[in-house]
């Protein structure tokens, strides 16, 4: 059995890098929401009922691949780096919450720190490849206390001491899969940086190049709970 403290959250992994939080109050926020598309994503989670905050770590298809189709129906408010919301803009999507690397702002009842990620972004438009600014990851607080970390897309980088000094996050969301972001010896060393209670490894298995596995993050970490969680679980 999980160890991990949510206290009140629900947590639901819809394959890849998606992923759904629940906060107490009931706020729905979905992080880079990528689901029609997605071979992890289970058939019964790929129509998205009612979203209330979407988090968006870069411009990737298999990030943002839904952003527009589920924003414009749902009209969430919408968080990304500038370059990425202005383009979501320009397609129809009405509630845009920009933000920079370092900044926070409450957005119903979380907190949201834009931290930074070691990855590219660019934006696939028809057959253009357009600027989405820089790619990143956040931190999220929420009103009971718990600070959960998603990387994003990311390499292992120093600075991620800096986000355990200053946010302390007790989740990780970290990609494992290798290739396009860190293997899971890469996200091993992300963990002494970040120490966290539990890492939950993300970026996995989709396609046949992410060849990482949570059972080799387990093995080369000590001392943090690896949460292997299957698409379509929720834990709380």
């Amino acid at each position: 059995m999980s160890a991990v403290k949510l206290k009140g959250i629900k947590l639901t992994w819809l394959g890849h890098a998606t992923f759904r939080m629940i906060t107490p109050r009931g706020t729905i926020i979905l992080v880079d929401p990528w689901v029609m598309g997605n071979p992890a994503c289970p058939a019964g989670e790929k129509q998205i009922q009612r979203v209330d905050v979407m988090l968006c770590t870069h411009g990737h298809g298999d990030h943002i691949g839904d952003a527009v189709e589920i924003a414009t129906k749902h009209n969430p408010r919408v968080v990304g780096i500038p370059e990425l919301c202005g383009w979501l803009t320009k397609k129809g999507v009405k509630q845009t919450a920009e933000m920079n690397k370092g900044g926070t702002q409450e957005i119903a009842d979380i907190k949201v720190t834009m931290v930074h990620a070691d990855h590219s972004c660019g934006i696939q438009d028809g057959d253009q490849m357009i600027y989405g600014g820089e790619a990143c990851g956040y931190v999220v607080e929420f009103d009971n206390g718990v600070r959960i970390y998603h990387a994003g897309d990311t390499n292992v980088f120093g600075d991620m001491a800096i986000i355990r000094d200053l946010y302390r996050p007790s989740i990780a969301m970290l990609p494992i899969g290798d290739h396009y972001t860190m293997s899971p010896r890469e996200a091993a060393y992300a963990c002494n940086l970040l120490k966290p209670e539990t890492v939950i490894p993300m970026h996995f298995a989709t396609f046949p190049l992410l060849k990482g596995r949570p059972a080799e993050l387990s093995r080369l970490v000590e001392g943090v709970e690896v949460l292997e969680m299957k698409p379509g679980e929720t834990v709380t």
